[in-house]
């Protein structure tokens, strides 16, 4: 047992070993970059989706706040005029 684990120190300890794990670290890190890539673009397109329809929203909801002012300045001449 102790002579397998011996080889395989060896082994790992090789210049072509530890190319080799080096290529794997590097792989691993451009799968995860382009992973991330692939996300942030698809988080780009589904955030510019969704900034349309909060302006939208905001249009809306600007033109329920006029129309809320202009009913209670309406409701307030009217509650002036029934004290009189």
């Amino acid at each position: 047992m102790e002579q397998a684990l011996n080889a395989f120190d060896q082994i790992r300890a090789s210049p072509e070993f530890l190319e080799i794990e080096r290529q794997r670290e590097i792989m691993r890190m451009n799968e995860a970059s382009a992973l991330r890539h692939a996300g942030d673009k698809a988080t780009a397109k589904e955030r510019k989706k969704w900034e349309g329809v909060v302006a939208r929203k905001d249009v809306e909801i600007a033109g329920k706040d006029a129309e809320n002012e202009r009913l209670r300045a309406e409701n307030e001449a009217l509650r002036a005029r029934l004290k009189d």
